[in-house]
C-alpha cells in the first residue's frame, strides 16, 4: 500500500502580537469562553493595550550545551544526566535564568517542549539555597497531569530529599489532609481539590507559600476554574515568585497574567498555533457510515505501533476500546467519567506497553508526557483547533518523529478546513486500497453489535450503581467535582 505521507513545514510567523491582534488571528471562542470568568480580574477595556511592564526576552537561539551554562547547580544538573536531558530545551534555556533572577515569567511554548523542567529547576534551585515546608504550588487542569508534574519533581528533587503531595479530586480527603500536615516542600494540585482543603482542612493554608505555578494556564481557564484561582490568588501571599506557562496566549491568559503577576518576563519559543517538524501529519476522507470500518483497517495495518486514538465522548471512547478489544486488539479506554483510580491504571497500562491503543477523550491531549507514541487518530475532529494541536502533541516529543491522521467525513469539512486554516497549511491525503477497506465491513458490523450490547450491559450497571447511592443518602459535594474532565 503506497503512502503518501510527507514531511510538513509550518510556515513561523512573526512573533505574538499585542491581544487585540492575537484575538483577531485566532479562532472564534465558544459561548463559554465568551461567558468567561469576569470574576477573575475586574478591568477597564483600556487596560488591554496595557502590556508596557512586561518585559519580552528576545527570541534568538542561545547555544547552550548544558545546564550549567544557566546558572543551574551541580545537584540539579546530576539529577538532570540521570533522568537523560542531556541540553536544555528552547523554552528552558530562555526561562530558567530569567527564573533564577527571582522573577516572574509567563512561558510559551508548544506542547512537549520541557515546560515542566523549565519551572521545576528554578524552584528546586530556590529550595536548595533557603528550605522551608509548603514551598511552592502548581495548579494543573487535570488529575494526570498533576500526578505526571509531581513524578518530575520527584525524580529532578531526589538529590535534595524533596518532599511532595499531589492533591486532586477522586481521591480520599483524609489520606491527602494527612499528606498536607506532614508539611511537603512542593504541592501539586487541581484547583477545586485545592480550595476544598484550605476551606475545610484544619491547619492548612499557604501564607508562606514562596512560588506559585499555574501550568496549561489556558486550559485551566477554559475549564471553569477561573473563579476558584480568583479566591485562590486571595489566599495566597502577595509577596511571591509566579510562573504562568501556557500553549497559547489567550484574552484569559493575558487577563490572569495581569491580576497574578508583578513586572513579568514573557519567553516564547512558538507561535500562537504550531506542531513540530518531526510530526508528519495526513487525513483520510470517507462517508460517514464506514467510519468504524476505515479505522479497524488503519489500525489493522499500524499493528504492532503505538498509537492514542481520540473521541469527542466518554460513550465513543468506551464503544470503540470495545469494539477494538473483540477484533483481537488491545485497547483500553480513558476518559473523565472513570474512577480516578481506573484512569490511572490504564494510563500506566499504556505507559508500560501493556496495551498498545489507548482510546481517549481529549482529558489525554493535554501535558500527558507519554513517550514512544508512534501516531495519533483523531477518529472524531476537534472542535476547536487548539485542541487539535495538543491531541498531535502526544506523539514527535522530545525531538523524535511521529505521525498523525485525521478521520474526516462529509459533516467534518468545515471544522477540518478551519484546523488548516490554522496551521497554514494543506495536509497530504493518506492514500488506501478501498476495497481491501470494505473487505472488513461484515466483521466490523459483527464487532459493533456486540460492542452496543456491552454498552447496554455496562449502562445498566451505572444506572444501578447511581441509584443505589442515591439510596444510601446523598454525599457531601466537593468542589473537586470541577476537577472531572469535560469528555
Amino acid at each position: 500500500m503506497a503512502k503518501t505521507d510527507s514531511k510538513l513545514k509550518i510556515t513561523k510567523t512573526d512573533k505574538e502580537k499585542k491581544t487585540k491582534r492575537a484575538k483577531k488571528e485566532s479562532p472564534q471562542p465558544n459561548k463559554e469562553e465568551e461567558s468567561g470568568d469576569e470574576s477573575l480580574v475586574k478591568e477597564e477595556e483600556e487596560d488591554d493595550d496595557g502590556d508596557e511592564d512586561i518585559k519580552e526576552e528576545p527570541n534568538v537561539e542561545k547555544e547552550v550545551e548544558s545546564f550549567e551554562e544557566l546558572g543551574v547547580i551541580e545537584p540539579i544538573c546530576e539529577a538532570c544526566r540521570t533522568m537523560k536531558f542531556k541540553k536544555p530545551t528552547p523554552i528552558q534555556i530562555q526561562s530558567i535564568p530569567v527564573a533564577l533572577e527571582g522573577r516572574d515569567v509567563i512561558g510559551l511554548a508548544q506542547t512537549g517542549s520541557g515546560k515542566t523542567a523549565a519551572f521545576a529547576i528554578p524552584i528546586l534551585q530556590a529550595l536548595w539555597e533557603k528550605p522551608s515546608p509548603l514551598f511552592a504550588c502548581v495548579l494543573a487542569p487535570t488529575r494526570e497531569l498533576a500526578y505526571q508534574i509531581s513524578e518530575q519533581f520527584e525524580s529532578l528533587g531526589s538529590v535534595i530529599g524533596l518532599r511532595c503531595a499531589v492533591i486532586v479530586g477522586g481521591m480520599d480527603m483524609m489520606s491527602q489532609s494527612v499528606a498536607l500536615g506532614k508539611k511537603p516542600h512542593v504541592i501539586v494540585a487541581t484547583p477545586g481539590r485545592l480550595m476544598d482543603h484550605l476551606e475545610h482542612t484544619k491547619g492548612f493554608s499557604l501564607r508562606g507559600l514562596k512560588y506559585l505555578v499555574m501550568d496549561e494556564a489556558d486550559r485551566l481557564l477554559d475549564m471553569d476554574f477561573g473563579p476558584i484561582i480568583d479566591k485562590l490568588l486571595q489566599l495566597i501571599p502577595t509577596d511571591r515568585r509566579t510562573l504562568l506557562f501556557s500553549a497559547t496566549m489567550t484574552s484569559k491568559v493575558e487577563k490572569l497574567q495581569r491580576a497574578s503577576l508583578a513586572s513579568p518576563v514573557r519567553v516564547a519559543v512558538s507561535t500562537k498555533y504550531e506542531t513540530v517538524k518531526t510530526l508528519l501529519q495526513s487525513y483520510l476522507f470517507f462517508p460517514f457510515k464506514h467510519k468504524d470500518t476505515y479505522l479497524v483497517y488503519l489500525v489493522n495495518e499500524m499493528a504492532g505501533q503505538s498509537m492514542i486514538i481520540f473521541a469527542r465522548t466518554c460513550n465513543d471512547t468506551e464503544r470503540l476500546a470495545i469494539l477494538l478489544r473483540s477484533l483481537g486488539f488491545p485497547a483500553i479506554p480513558l476518559h473523565g467519567q472513570m474512577t480516578q483510580s481506573s484512569r490511572l491504571g490504564a494510563l500506566n497500562k499504556f505507559k508500560s506497553g501493556a496495551r498498545s491503543i489507548l482510546v481517549a477523550t481529549d482529558v489525554a491531549a493535554r501535558g500527558l508526557d507519554i513517550p514512544l507514541v508512534d501516531c495519533v487518530l483523531n477518529y472524531d475532529i476537534p472542535t476547536d483547533s487548539k485542541a487539535y494541536i495538543h491531541r498531535v502533541g502526544r506523539t514527535a516529543r522530545a525531538g523524535r518523529a511521529g505521525k498523525s491522521l485525521s478521520l474526516v467525513t462529509q459533516y467534518d469539512l468545515e471544522l477540518y478546513l478551519r484546523i488548516e486554516g490554522v496551521l497554514g497549511k494543506k495536509l497530504d491525503e493518506y492514500s488506501v486500497d478501498k476495497e481491501a477497506v470494505m473487505l472488513l465491513s461484515e466483521r466490523v458490523g459483527e464487532a459493533q453489535r456486540e460492542a452496543i450490547n456491552e454498552m447496554k450491559q455496562l449502562h445498566a450497571k451505572q444506572r444501578k450503581r447511581k441509584t443505589d447511592g442515591i439510596s444510601h443518602g446523598k454525599k457531601r459535594k466537593h468542589n473537586d467535582d470541577m476537577d472531572r474532565e469535560e469528555s
